[in-house]
């Protein structure tokens, strides 16, 4: 019997298989038969680990979540305990950015998702618009700190602002991907947004 971390590996070599499909030619060219060709397995053990596409893509898109998330914690190392709120929500935003291949993949994917999503009901689950519940919560929590020590502008709702910057994070992400932004206009909108929300800071 495999061991589990046997499973993990295989299941995340998988998933970054369907990742490369999507970002070279598309979410909607990944099937399950792409996708096993392209991590060199069987298509038996892509219907093994993931059973259907729905569950294929969902897993995928969970998979890239926790490499964003350690990414974001690389960010934050090495800075002071607890991280000051304007430091943990411009790692975020900075990670955020498709600005290299990984964070490239990761918003090109989700965005794919959630547009499939619309029209494909297996694919509108709870768990995508989950994720994102616990990322703004994320954010909220830290500006609510923020808040309580006089470190944002009085009279903001934190749990708004939270909402606001997942927003401007997806739209200055798509803006990058169709070359509406350059990194660098990208990152001032972000330092600029910032300065709204700490300017004591």
């Amino acid at each position: 019997m495999p061991r589990t971390a046997d499973h993990t590996a295989r299941r995340a070599q998988i998933a970054d298989a369907l990742v490369r499909v999507a970002a070279r030619d598309g979410l909607h060219a990944a099937t399950m038969r792409s996708v096993a060709t392209e991590a060199g397995v069987s298509l038996r053990l892509v219907q093994y680990y993931f059973h259907t596409k729905s569950g294929l893509l969902t897993g995928a898109l969970h998979h890239l979540e926790q490499q964003s998330h350690r990414r974001w914690a690389e960010r934050l190392a090495g800075l002071p305990d607890p991280v000051p709120p304007r430091a943990f929500v411009e790692a975020f935003l900075t990670e955020a950015l498709p600005t290299d291949e990984p964070s490239r993949a990761f918003h090109l994917v989700g965005t794919s998702y959630a547009m499939l999503a619309l029209t494909d009901p297996e694919l509108a689950t709870p768990d995508f618009a989950a994720g994102i519940g616990r990322l703004q919560q994320q954010l909220t929590d830290a500006l609510i700190r923020a808040a309580d020590h006089g470190e944002l502008v009085p009279g903001l709702d934190p749990r708004q602002e939270a909402a606001r910057l997942v927003a401007l994070a997806n739209g200055l992400g798509t803006g990058l991907l169709a070359g509406q932004h350059t990194t660098a206009a990208a990152t001032e909108l972000v330092r600029y947004h910032l300065d709204q929300l700490f300017p004591t800071t």
